[in-house]
């Protein structure tokens, strides 16, 4: 392959990258005939433009790409100081609040994550990665157990909803995919929306939590009304219209 300039290799990386959707930095070397070391300072300048995701020995394109059927861990990186913003705002809530639920989402475990050194906190979750750090964590973890999704890092179907049926929970903590003024939350999955269902039956209150990219956005099925929640905790101030519209509705909103 001919020399080029790095601006000109950056764009032809970009726009394999656009139809691959995500390569090794192996790959990427042998393709364009340079170093690894090369190609890793080539995808900084791209992941800071917002255009890819870095993972462990190679990249994930970014642009366009929708969350659904993304892997737990990959969804994990997206608006990680958005969810770590989010984490702080509801420690104060969410210590005072046991027994919870808490999905499986990542916005909620890296709020549990927040609440490592609290003795005194019970959550009853369906998240499986919530026992990855469990050994240097403090508070006590009720597993759901059910059939692993192994993409969602969660346990589903009829056990999971029966293990929450059979708690009662002070409050409900989850995320969804989007919510709207004029459509209530959204969710990805009927198996992932049937649990949180369970989950807002079995608590006496309910607080979600989203960064402020979720607003005004939906996804492929309706979970519930915005005014079945209590709490709204966020990164930013939601718009003025949304601050009207949960105060009418007498929904919390944290941030």
């Amino acid at each position: 392959m001919a020399r080029i300039s790095g601006r000109e290799r950056q764009r032809q990386i970009r726009h394999y990258l656009e139809n691959t959707g995500r390569a090794t930095t192996s790959e990427l070397s042998g393709n364009w005939n340079v170093t690894e070391e090369t190609i890793r300072r080539d995808l900084d300048k791209l992941e800071a433009q917002g255009l890819v995701t870095r993972i462990h020995g190679g990249v994930i394109w970014n642009v366009n790409r929708r969350t659904e059927n993304i892997h737990f861990y990959e969804r994990q990186r997206n608006n990680i100081q958005e969810k770590r913003v989010i984490a702080e705002k509801a420690k104060t809530l969410l210590q005072n609040s046991s027994p919870l639920f808490g999905d499986s989402s990542t916005t909620v475990v890296e709020a549990m994550k927040a609440l490592k050194d609290e003795p005194n906190l019970t959550v009853v979750t369906n998240s499986s990665e919530l026992f990855a750090e469990i050994k240097t964590w403090k508070f006590g973890v009720i597993c759901t157990g059910g059939i692993y999704n192994e993409k969602s890092m969660s346990f589903q179907g009829e056990m999971a909803k029966n293990a929450f049926q059979s708690y009662n929970a002070r409050l409900a903590v989850i995320s969804c995919k989007g919510l709207r003024l004029d459509g209530g939350i959204y969710d990805s999955y009927e198996s992932e929306a049937e649990i949180k269902r369970v989950m807002l039956e079995n608590a006496e209150k309910v607080a979600l939590l989203v960064d402020h990219t979720k607003f005004d956005d939906n996804g492929f099925l309706r979970l519930t009304d915005i005014d079945q929640i209590d709490y709204l905790v966020t990164d930013r101030k939601p718009a003025d219209e949304w601050m009207d519209f949960c105060a009418e509705h007498e929904v919390k909103v944290i941030y």
